[in-house]
């Protein structure tokens, strides 16, 4: 039986729960929408605005707070790293209109661009997949969840959260995430939906945690993005260094961030074309 962590967000004014019990290595993180969907410029916008030049002390801090740790989860050590161990393969199952399935594969390909180390890709087969992407109509969401997690923790799900967006992933014993599902709504609107499908998918693939401490990352209760934005590259891409193993602790990972850091300003600079 699955544990569980959650997050729950609202457009404008976001709050996030993550909950253990004693019981799973399955982590959850729900967003929960509740303002109109604004246009598509919004994006645009805030790249225009996005900062760019961090220190590695402060990209270290939002690692330490994204990396680790759970407000709400049901099971399983949560003072662990958690990632995939092997190449991300990606489906949509669509059941909603407008027909989101292109724009899933866009932001999967500019994952893929933008995080050196990760191996991910689509797959035209659920069988081959690790990450399911069900993209679903507003007012079918209950029913996704239910067949998803079951009738006993999507009714904890929806009482809880109220969501409108949800990703989670099953780890094993070492800490390696071995299946991922997201659910998006695909009715709400563009920036919305990229919103929501960035940080899902970015939350699936390992930083479940939320903070309200870091300014600069969509990981914030306060933050919207629609883009995967600099800051988040930064802690996508320690993740996913070779010397960052499923399972190490806070203090493992601090001995080696000083080897990790100048490569991973190298490679976030130069996918960017940022100033050396």
């Amino acid at each position: 039986m699955p544990a569980a962590m959650m997050m729950t967000r609202s457009c404008g004014t976001h709050r996030v729960m993550k909950v253990t019990a004693a019981l799973t290595v399955f982590v959850l993180a729900a967003t929960a929408i509740v303002a109109a969907a604004a246009e598509h410029h919004e994006i645009s916008s805030r790249r225009a605005t996005e900062r760019k030049a961090f220190s590695d002390a402060e990209i270290t801090d939002g690692f330490f707070k994204t990396a680790f740790g759970a407000e709400l989860h049901l099971a399983g050590a949560v003072n662990r790293i958690r990632k995939f161990d092997s190449p991300v393969r990606v489906f949509v199952e669509n059941h909603a209109r407008p027909d989101r399935g292109a724009q899933v594969r866009q932001v999967v390909e500019d994952v893929r661009t933008r995080i050196q180390h990760l191996d991910i890709a689509m797959t035209e087969t659920v069988a081959e997949a690790n990450v399911v992407v069900t993209l679903v109509r507003d007012r079918d969401l209950p029913r996704a969840i239910n067949k998803i997690y079951g009738p006993d923790r999507a009714q904890l799900i929806q009482r809880s959260l109220v969501p409108q967006c949800l990703a989670s992933f099953r780890k094993d014993e070492s800490f390696r995430i071995t299946h991922s599902d997201v659910i998006v709504v695909a009715d709400s609107g563009d920036f919305i939906f990229y919103d929501c499908v960035y940080e899902e998918l970015l939350q699936a693939l390992g930083p479940i945690n939320d903070t309200s401490l870091v300014p600069w990352t969509m990981f914030n209760d306060n933050v919207q993005m629609g883009f995967f934005d600099i800051y988040d590259q930064y802690i996508l891409n320690v993740l996913y260094d070779p010397r960052i193993r499923p399972g190490m602790n806070m203090e493992e990972v601090r001995a080696v961030l000083p080897q990790i850091m100048p490569a991973v300003r190298a490679w976030v600079a130069r996918v960017n074309e940022l100033e050396p």
